[in-house]
């Protein structure tokens, strides 16, 4: 059977693969669309298991809430390169997966990418990337809401925060995931900072300080004041509540809540690629690898 320039192009805009490998995929199934369709599937798949070894560090967080502010979630949808980030194919494809998160309540990542892995493996093989669903965050209320905030730039959305509030509007919700956002809190009070990591900051100061105090020509009476001062103030910075607030820096977070009437119950922050070790690749042998189809 003659292969025409119509079949082709009808092959491709239903896989978006490319002229030539639609064109081989209709002559292997003699002329007919939907073994050529299923051909090119199993390639794409055959290639997603290829890539699955590569770093995804680049990508994009999606922020997702209901519109009556009892749920939202965050997402990261990981791609090798910002330039994929920005396709608009990949967006389209972390979108769906948020969207599909949300409306389930799903929690767990595992069960997000069982619901996502046809899509994203048809997504692989159009985009010639490792794509991966990273992780999830979903918070749920029955009293109270949840705030959300996304922070992003020319790549996308590179953070996402969400926060509850068991008393509070949502006004005031989304203002401390903004916070979150920015500040990077890691615990809501100094008191839920582990003893062994105040530690190892007291440890670090001690040694620092003393250096410093000696090059000055100063006496170590004063150490210990010092180091204690710089233990409170670390304290602070990496708590929540003791954090300045981003709209009002005379007021600490924690007399910011007390006069709106607002109490947090939990927080989270994803921020793209944290925690991924990234690879430096040489650019030229990247370009080489991806003419050569690997």
């Amino acid at each position: 059977m003659s292969i025409t320039a119509s079949l082709v192009k009808e092959l491709r805009e239903r896989t978006n693969a490319g002229m030539m490998e639609c064109k081989k995929a209709l002559v292997e199934s003699n002329g007919d669309l939907e073994m050529a369709i299923e051909a090119l599937r199993k390639a794409g798949q055959a290639k997603a298991v290829k890539k699955a070894s590569r770093t995804a560090g680049e990508g994009t967080i999606v922020v997702l809430a209901a519109n009556d502010a009892k749920s939202a979630v965050l997402v990261e949808v990981n791609c090798e390169t910002d330039f994929v980030a920005r396709e608009e194919k990949f967006m389209q494809f972390a979108k769906s997966a948020a969207t599909i998160a949300l409306q389930n309540k799903l929690s767990v990542v595992e069960d997000l990418q069982k619901a996502t892995d046809a899509a994203r493996l048809e997504l692989v093989g159009q985009l010639g990337e490792n794509i991966t669903v990273r992780r999830i965050a979903l918070h749920t209320v029955r009293d109270g809401v949840v705030g959300a905030y996304a922070h992003g730039d020319a790549n996308g959305v590179r953070i996402g925060a969400l926060v509850v509030l068991k008393k509070g509007n949502v006004e005031s919700a989304r203002d401390l995931a903004m916070q979150v956002a920015a500040m990077n809190p890691e615990y809501l009070t100094t008191a839920e900072i582990p003893q062994v990591r105040l530690d190892k900051e007291k440890e670090i100061y001690l040694a620092q300080t003393a250096d410093q105090l000696r090059e000055e020509g100063k006496p170590l009476d004063k150490l210990e004041m010092i180091v204690a001062g710089k233990l409170k103030k670390f304290s602070k910075e990496v708590s929540l509540l003791g954090q300045p607030f981003v709209k009002d820096p005379n007021l600490t977070v924690e007399k910011w809540l007390k006069e709106v009437g607002a109490e947090v119950q939990s927080f989270v922050r994803f921020e793209v690629g944290e925690g991924i070790e990234k690879k430096e690749d040489n650019f030229v042998e990247e370009v080489m690898a991806q003419v050569r189809g690997n």
